[in-house]
C-alpha cells in the first residue's frame, strides 16, 4: 500500500504539467492564427477608408461607326482591285463624337481618297494596316470647319476589311 500512495504523489504533477504544456501550446496556436489573419490582404482591405476600398470603374468608351463602304486601290500589275472596309473610331467624349457625325460626308470624302491611294498589296499585311491606320489620324489634323474644337480620337478600329 505505501508503493501506491507514492505512485499517486508522484503520478500526479507529471500528468498535470502535461494538460498545462498542451493548454499553452493551443492558446500560442490560436494567437500566431490571430496576428497571421490580420496581415491577410482581405482583413488589410477592411482597415482602409472607404474611398480608397472602392472598386475604380473603368468610363464607357465611346465609338462613332462609319459605314462600310467599297474604293478602288492601287495594283502593283495595274489589275483592279478593291477595297472593302468599314471603321469605328474610339473617341475621348461625346463632343468629339457628335463633331464627327455632324461632318460625316467630310470624313468619308477624305477616306475615300486616301484609301485609293493605297497599295492592295500592303493592305494585306499587318504592317500596310497600321500604316493606313495612323494615316486615317493624321486626316483629322485638318480642321472640318473654322473654329473647330480639339479633337479627342483615341483610336482607329478596323470593323470590316476585306481586300479583292
Amino acid at each position: 500500500m505505501a508503493k501506491n500512495q507514492s505512485e499517486k504523489k508522484n503520478g500526479k504533477p507529471w500528468w498535470l504539467l502535461g494538460i498545462v504544456i498542451i493548454v499553452i501550446s493551443m492558446a500560442s496556436s490560436a494567437g500566431v492564427y490571430y496576428l497571421l489573419d490580420l496581415n491577410t490582404p482581405a482583413n488589410a482591405d477592411d482597415h482602409q477608408p472607404e474611398e480608397e476600398a472602392k472598386a475604380v470603374v473603368a468610363p464607357t468608351p465611346i465609338f462613332v461607326t462609319v459605314s462600310p463602304f467599297t474604293v478602288n486601290v492601287q495594283s502593283d500589275n495595274y489589275e483592279q482591285r478593291l477595297l472593302y472596309i468599314g471603321l469605328s473610331f474610339k473617341v475621348g467624349n461625346e463632343e468629339t463624337a457628335g463633331l464627327i457625325e455632324q461632318n460625316m460626308p467630310q470624313l468619308r470624302s477624305r477616306l475615300l481618297l486616301l484609301l485609293s491611294d493605297q497599295n492592295a498589296e500592303e493592305l494585306t499585311r499587318p504592317a500596310g494596316k497600321k500604316a493606313v491606320a495612323s494615316e486615317i489620324l493624321a486626316l483629322f489634323d485638318e480642321p472640318f470647319s473654322d473654329p473647330q474644337p480639339d479633337l479627342a480620337i483615341d483610336d482607329v478600329l478596323y470593323t470590316d476589311f476585306i481586300v479583292q
